[in-house]
């Protein structure tokens, strides 16, 4: 199907007046256009409910497509018992919400890893240097066949999924640990060694110092074939533009503003409209 326009959005993480406020700014037509979300759906907004009902029922329309981010993996934790539900995720409305098990059943089949046109891959935190993207691909494969596998499986899985240390990706990694390493790479990734080697403590602005040996995953030289498309740094503020790479996340939870790149040209669009005030 061809659509007018074609735009990829970074994290919404419930910021639904906003998210409606920038349909708007687009002039968003589901009936011609298509949105591709970059993850973290839900989270921190004022309504991650009315957030996640509008982004499954675009989807279920043909009017939209979504990758997994960690908040949202972290939804399904907290609704299978796996993690514990935390006040500053303002999502307790949704499991208290009668179409609950509809929506996160929805969730967690959605994919890790997607590709809005010939030119782009789409994931919420990025591919690591030491992955190609077809590579990258069939990983995705893997952790989405857990995830969209029977609940019994699923049970099992989600306890594995966290750790504050990261693993060491190696050919023979294997079960539980290599999940996890998919994971934490697709979901939580943003500085790295060249051979993936992860660090979780730095959230800032590209400016800041950063621990010794460690570059953002985007700024290690590597070829691709397509242009990586991905969210979960809001610090950037969407500004990071490469060949090979755009950022999507513009922070709107942070009192910044939500992002929408589009995908014919490569215009960006943003609305600040009622991103919260710091």
């Amino acid at each position: 199907m061809s659509f007018r326009h074609q735009y990829v959005i970074g994290d919404l993480q419930g910021c639904y007046k906003a998210f409606k406020q920038l349909l708007k700014t687009l002039d968003f037509d589901p009936k011609q256009d298509k949105l591709w979300f970059a993850g973290d759906i839900v989270a921190r907004g004022e309504d991650s409910l009315s957030t996640l009902r509008e982004v499954k029922a675009l989807c279920e329309q043909g009017a939209a497509a979504t990758v997994l981010g960690n908040h949202d993996i972290n939804l399904i934790a907290v609704w299978r018992g796996a993690a514990k539900l935390k006040k500053k995720d303002k999502t307790a409305p949704i499991f208290a919400a009668e179409d609950k098990d509809e929506l996160l059943e929805w969730l967690r089949h959605q994919p890790i890893l997607a590709y809005p046109n010939e030119q782009t891959v789409l994931v919420h935190a990025g591919i690591p240097p030491h992955w190609a993207i077809d590579e990258a691909a069939g990983y995705a494969r893997e952790l989405e066949a857990q995830l969209q596998g029977s609940r019994k499986n699923l049970d099992k899985l989600l306890p594995h999924l966290y750790s504050k240390k990261a693993d060491a990706w190696h050919d023979d990694i294997s079960g539980y640990t290599r999940l996890r390493a998919i994971s934490n790479y697709f979901t939580r990734m943003r500085l790295c060694q060249q051979d993936g080697s992860l660090e979780f403590s730095f959230t800032g602005k590209l400016e800041e110092a950063m621990p010794k040996d460690y570059l953002p995953w985007f700024e290690w030289q590597v070829p691709r074939v397509r242009k990586i498309l991905f969210g979960h740094w809001a610090a950037l503020k969407g500004d990071v533009d490469l060949p090979h790479a755009k950022a999507l996340d513009g922070g709107c939870v942070w009192g910044n503003y939500l992002l929408a790149y589009r995908l014919s040209d490569g215009k960006v669009i943003t609305s600040s409209a009622y991103c919260p005030k710091p």
